[in-house]
């Protein structure tokens, strides 16, 4: 029994190991053609050497290529060179004021500034024509002199922009009762529209209004603020 169990303790110890041993020695064994199941290369050596060779090959016939369609290229650019000149010479020199037969025009970037320019200018002239009020003297409606040179630019904008009609307001100070201001409004808008109506503004596109002191510009109660509410005002309808 004890014979029995000795020898098969020594049959696990050196099975093992044999399997192991066989193992190790399959893995040093390698085919002439393959390693770890891969082709054999060539060897380094032979690659290097064969490499410059075919580098120095690949060299030369691109460097032919190179020269001859250089020399190609050369040749076409002097052929259309001369081609040009000929073509040049033939034609009639052209007014420095056009190209390609077409007159010269100014650049986008021009054409859009002056656009805008245009646009700040009529701006501009609406503004004066609403703002730029007429004045009168206390308790009186005939235009001063100053009135009739404001009246006269405010006629030629009308010309200019004949779509367009106006209603024409008479303000005063706050001297005197509402009634008597309202009628001395709206004789000082009527002796407004009647000038420039004489000056060739056509009546319909004209219309009064009286607000007599209700609307002052200036609400301070003095002599500086009284000159600035007997007016006229001008609204674009």
């Amino acid at each position: 029994m004890k014979r029995k169990l000795f020898i098969s303790l020594a049959l696990l110890l050196i099975i093992p190991g044999l399997l192991f041993f066989i193992s190790c020695a399959k893995q040093t064994v390698k085919t002439d053609t393959t390693v770890m199941g891969e082709p054999v290369e060539e060897p380094a050596e032979e690659k290097a050497v064969e490499a410059p060779a075919q580098e120095e090959q690949a060299q030369e016939v691109a460097s032919q290529v190179t020269e001859e369609a250089t020399e190609e290229a050369a040749e076409e650019a002097a052929e259309a060179a001369e081609e040009a000149a000929e073509e040049a010479a033939k034609e009639p020199v052209e007014d420095s004021s056009s190209v390609m037969g077409e007159p010269i025009t100014e650049t986008d970037s021009e054409e859009v500034s002056d656009d805008e320019e245009a646009k700040l200018e009529e701006i501009a002239a609406r503004n004066r024509f609403i703002y730029e009020d007429i004045y009168f003297e206390f308790d009186k409606s005939n235009l001063l002199p100053m009135a009739q040179d404001t009246l006269r630019k405010k006629g030629e904008y009308l010309f200019s922009h004949p779509d367009i009609t106006v209603v024409i307001e008479g303000h005063c100070d706050e001297r005197g009762t509402n009634e008597y201001n309202l009628a001395l409004g709206d004789r000082r808008a009527e002796s407004t529209k009647r000038f420039l109506v004489d000056y060739g503004v056509l009546p319909i596109r004209l219309t009064t209004v009286s607000y007599g002191e209700e609307r002052p510009l200036d609400p301070s109660h003095n002599r500086e603020a009284w000159a600035k509410n007997r007016r006229a005002h001008f609204v674009i309808e």
